[in-house]
């Protein structure tokens, strides 16, 4: 608290002995079995629900999780707050809790101190207050007691809770709900599917900074891409090559004040770039400097370490982001719902984007899978050079530049033929990952997404039955076969599956699709999340979690193979 890419307070879940928990519980007896927990979200919102359930059933409370929203003053009110409610439902159920906060990622055990109804947890540098009509001497000294009647918690950054607490976390709580249920009633939804996106969209949401607009790739840090050390990245920033994925779902869903805002805060990077230059990644508030370090002191996730604190990615080339920048800026010119674009602005930005892309074709890159200690000439990094002139091109003809389509045109056709004749390898029929090679891509499933090449051209079709045998394996599809920085990957990666999934039903193969999409939405877990990495046998999530680009990848497929409204009755 109180930003994404704050220091930790709660860490537990990379280290349980040091890292910090908020822990509300049943009070067992030592030989009493373990209550049965369920867990789920209010439905169209994301106020979590956590019910406990003694053994023999005498006894059952539950646990209301959330963070305050709702409109105030022409605004949002949204201070930086957890507040938890505890409701008994049977019985006497005797419940404990523990609030152990730790800063700075765990090492520093904060001061506690009793100021009333309220705790003070005071650090060198930060201040959390947690204020509840339970008495205080309870949760300091983690003793047990009988809940009798609802409690409430609000654990507040800087200042302790104003207000009456039991009757405004009540309103809080109402009008919390009524806010998410009615944006998610704005979203537009397929016909199938409509829980799994509805909870995407709502995780979605959930990763915007909205003081920029900036979405942020996954709420954590270094849960690893699988059981083996070393995969394990910081994931509280913003990549640019998510953009162009998280506008088209932003679109598809109907949230422009969010494309919008998201939008902004792109053409703010290009704009404070004066050379052109792009990072791949940058800060929530277009922090340029991402400093990555190892915090020694916690384990990592089951003891797979190490965790690292910011993403030495900012210091990569790679050059597919301006492709996907001149994507993501391309509605700005044609969607006339986006009435707070400076077009002017947005065509010097184009410009420099495409500029950038044209200069950097020629140049070997990190690629999309940001390999550390590799540089080649990545195919997809050149696929997307080529979208970037070719949406130039676009772009210019709508607005009436003829002079730039010419200059474009012949860049665009020069770029396609040297991408066809080194990025397509005819023995084993397919894109290949970089030019000259014959290892797969599965980045390359894109192509059809981008116009490059249509669903049903036969190559294309060729090209997925080789990607099929090579890159897909049980419940998923790998991102590649062959070894990286730290070996050949064990776990599979979410979004290659949707993109497979989009590949099949575009090139007609409309049941091996559904299957494969359905076989994904199954293993979201018991709330419907997906993280990044996923076992291809087990179906076991791996990787930061909630991950936004798998939930992205989840709504624009799912909008892709639902039966059409019209064609439900």
């Amino acid at each position: 608290m109180p930003r994404f890419d704050s220091a930790a307070v709660f860490a537990s879940i990379l280290d349980a002995d040091v890292g910090g928990a908020w822990s509300i519980e049943p009070a067992l007896r030592p030989d009493e079995e373990p209550w049965e927990i369920r867990q789920i979200y209010v439905r169209n919102t994301n106020v979590l629900v956590t019910t406990f359930t003694s053994a023999d059933g005498e006894n059952q409370f539950e646990v209301i999780d959330f963070a305050p929203r709702h409109e105030k003053n022409y605004g949002y009110h949204r201070p930086a707050q957890i507040v938890r409610v505890v409701r008994p439902h049977r019985g006497l159920p005797r419940i404990v809790v523990r609030c152990r906060p730790r800063f700075d990622y765990g090492r520093e055990d904060p001061r506690r101190v009793q100021l009333g109804q309220d705790i003070l947890y005071q650090g060198s540098e930060t201040s959390l207050y947690l204020s509840s009509d339970s008495p205080a001497a309870y949760t300091l000294l983690e003793s047990p007691f009988e809940l009798k009647e609802s409690k409430h918690f609000v654990l507040s950054y800087g200042a302790p809770y104003q207000g009456m607490l039991k009757f405004d976390v009540e309103e809080l709580l109402d009008r919390t709900i009524a806010y998410w249920r009615m944006w998610a009633k704005h979203c537009n939804i397929p016909f199938e599917f409509q829980d799994e996106v509805i909870r995407s969209a709502l995780v979605l949401k959930l990763h915007i900074y909205e003081d920029t607009g900036a979405i942020i790739a996954a709420s954590t840090t270094s849960i690893p891409e699988g059981p083996e050390p070393g995969r394990n990245w910081d994931y509280r920033y913003c990549w640019l090559r998510d953009a162009y994925f998280v506008v088209t779902a932003l679109n598809r869903l109907g949230q422009f004040e969010e494309m919008e805002h998201f939008i902004r805060y792109l053409q703010n990077i290009v704009a404070a770039e004066t050379d052109g230059t792009l990072q791949p990644v940058y800060g929530i508030g277009g922090e340029k400097e991402l400093i990555e370090r190892e915090i020694p002191w916690l384990k990592g996730y089951k003891g797979f370490g190490p965790v690292r604190v910011g993403n030495a990615a900012y210091k990569m080339k790679q050059n597919d982001v301006y492709g996907e920048m001149v994507l993501a800026l391309t509605p700005a010119f044609f969607d006339r719902r986006l009435d707070r674009t400076d077009q002017n602005q947005a065509l010097r930005n184009v410009r420099q984007l495409i500029e950038q892309a044209i200069r950097r074709f020629e140049e070997p890159d990190a690629g999309i899978w940001e390999f550390r200690g590799i540089m080649k000439h990545s195919v997809f990094s050149k696929f997307m050079s080529w979208a970037a002139v070719d949406r130039g091109v676009r772009i210019a003809g709508h607005i009436g530049r003829q002079d730039l389509v010419a200059s474009w045109v012949s860049v665009r056709e020069k770029m396609r033929e040297t991408i066809e004749r080194r990025g397509w390898n005819e023995m084993v029929g397919y894109y290949t990952q970089n030019f000259d090679g014959d290892s797969p891509d599965a980045a390359n499933l894109l192509l059809p997404a981008i116009n490059f090449i249509s669903y049903r051209d036969p190559r294309f079709q060729r090209m997925i039955d080789s990607y099929e045998r090579i890159l897909r394996s049980g419940k998923g599809v790998f991102r590649y076969r062959t070894p990286d920085d730290f070996g050949v990957p064990t776990t599979t990666f979410t979004i290659c599956a949707f993109w497979m999934t989009d590949a099949l039903w575009g090139a007609g193969r409309k049941s091996e699709a559904r299957e494969l999409f359905s076989t994904l939405i199954r293993h979201a877990n018991h709330v419907g999340l997906l993280s990044e990495d996923m076992d291809s046998e087990s179906g076991e999530l791996w990787g930061n979690f909630p991950q936004t680009y798998s939930h992205v990848g989840l709504i624009n497929t799912a909008m892709r193979i639902s039966q059409a409204w019209d064609d439900a009755f």
